[in-house]
C-alpha cells in the first residue's frame, strides 16, 4: 500500500513538473500575463510611439545597376539624420507604384560600415527583380548621425527602422500596401521586433541567420554554441546596455515579467504576414536552433511560415547563396506582387 502512495505521489511530482516545463516554453499563451513595463525596449511601450519617418531626400546618385537607379538616401529618426543605400527599378512604373524591402542589415563594426559596401549581391537580386530596396544604415553607421548602441538590449536600431519604413511608404515611386522585410542575423532580430510592433505595414517578411532566439537563448544559450565573437569594444557596449538592464529590473530568472515584456518571441501571436526563415547548419556565428525555435514558435501560433536549412552553409549562406535568394524572391514575389 505505501508503495503504491509512494509511485503515485512520485507520478503526480513527475507530471506537475512536466507540466510547468510545458508552460514555460508556451510563449504563444503567456503574453496576456505579462506585466507592461514603461521600458522603452518593451514591446508594448514601442507600439505606444510614433514613428513618422520623413520624405528620402537623395543626398547623391550612384551608377545605375543592370535594371535600377541607385542612390544614397537620407531619412529622419528621431531628430537623427540616418543615410541608407536605395534602390528604384527603371521602366514604366506600376500605376500603384513599385513593390518595396525594406533590407535590414546584419553586424558591422559601425566605424568600419560604408552605406555601399557589403552586401552588394543581396540587393542586386532583390533590386534586379523590379523591387524598391531601401538598406538602412542606422545610427551611429556610416555617415548617420547618432551613436551606435546595438539592437538586442537597446531600441535604437528598431527605432530607425520603423522610421525608414514610414520614410519608404511616402516615397513616391514605392507601393506603401506592397512593403516587405529583409533581415540578416542583427537585422532579423530588428525584423522580428518589426513585425510585432508594426506588423500590419510588412506584407511579407524574410529572415537569414536571425538572432530570433528568447532572451534566455541570447544569453545563456548564445557565445557558449560558437566561436565569433564581435570586437571587444561592441561587446562591452551590449554588455553595459544588458546590465543596465540587470541593475534597474533584476535578472531572467528574478524577474522574468520583464524580461518577456521586451521580447518579442512572446508577442508573435500579433504577426499577420507571413515569415520564411532560412538558417545555415555550419553557422559559426549565430545558432540555427534560433531560428528552428522560432519557426516552432510560429507554427504553434498558427502562423504562416517556411524554414529551409542548408548542411555546410555558413552565417552568409555563401555556399547555397543562389538558392536561398532565388526562394526570398520567389516568396516576396508570392506576397508583394500577387505571384506574378
Amino acid at each position: 500500500m505505501k508503495q503504491t502512495i509512494v509511485l503515485a505521489l512520485l507520478g503526480l511530482l513527475i507530471f506537475l513538473f512536466l507540466s510547468a516545463k510545458l508552460n514555460q516554453s508556451n510563449l504563444v499563451t503567456t503574453v496576456s500575463q505579462i506585466n507592461v513595463t514603461k521600458d522603452a525596449l518593451a514591446i508594448e511601450e514601442m507600439r505606444q510611439k510614433s514613428y513618422p519617418g520623413s520624405d528620402l531626400k537623395i543626398e547623391q546618385t550612384l551608377d545605375d545597376g543592370g535594371n535600377y537607379h541607385q542612390y544614397i538616401a537620407s531619412y529622419q529618426s528621431e531628430g537623427l539624420k540616418i543615410y541608407g543605400l536605395l534602390t528604384v527599378p527603371l521602366g514604366e512604373k506600376p500605376n500603384d507604384g513599385w513593390p518595396a524591402i525594406l533590407f535590414n542589415h546584419g553586424y558591422i563594426p559601425p566605424a568600419q560600415y560604408q552605406t555601399t559596401e557589403k552586401y552588394v549581391d543581396y540587393v542586386n537580386a532583390f533590386a534586379s527583380n523590379s523591387y524598391i530596396v531601401f538598406k538602412s544604415d542606422y545610427r551611429g553607421h556610416g555617415q548617420s548621425q547618432g551613436e551606435p548602441s546595438g539592437a538586442y538590449y537597446s531600441p535604437a536600431y528598431t527605432v530607425d527602422v520603423l522610421n525608414a519604413l514610414s520614410s519608404l511608404k511616402k516615397f513616391p515611386d514605392a507601393n506603401p500596401n506592397k512593403i516587405g522585410m529583409w533581415g540578416h542575423s542583427l537585422g532579423g532580430n530588428i525584423t522580428l521586433r518589426s513585425l510585432v510592433i508594426s506588423s500590419a505595414d510588412i506584407k511579407a517578411a524574410v529572415i537569414w541567420n536571425g538572432v530570433v532566439g528568447t532572451y534566455d537563448d541570447l544569453m545563456n544559450n548564445w557565445r557558449r554554441r560558437v566561436t565569433y565573437s564581435p570586437p571587444p569594444n561592441q561587446l562591452a557596449l551590449r554588455s553595459l546596455h544588458r546590465n543596465n538592464l540587470i541593475k534597474k529590473y533584476g535578472s531572467l530568472a528574478d524577474n522574468p515579467n520583464f524580461w518577456h515584456s521586451i521580447d518579442p518571441n512572446y508577442y508573435i501571436q500579433d504577426i499577420a504576414a507571413p515569415v520564411q526563415l532560412h538558417a545555415g547548419l555550419s553557422d559559426e556565428e549565430v545558432p540555427w536552433q534560433f531560428s528552428e525555435g522560432l519557426y516552432n514558435r510560429l507554427k504553434e501560433a498558427k502562423k504562416e511560415v517556411k524554414f529551409y536549412t542548408y548542411l555546410e552553409a555558413d552565417h552568409n549562406l555563401s555556399q547555397p547563396f543562389s538558392v536561398a535568394i532565388q526562394r526570398s524572391i520567389d516568396f516576396f514575389d508570392q506576397y508583394l506582387k500577387g505571384g506574378e
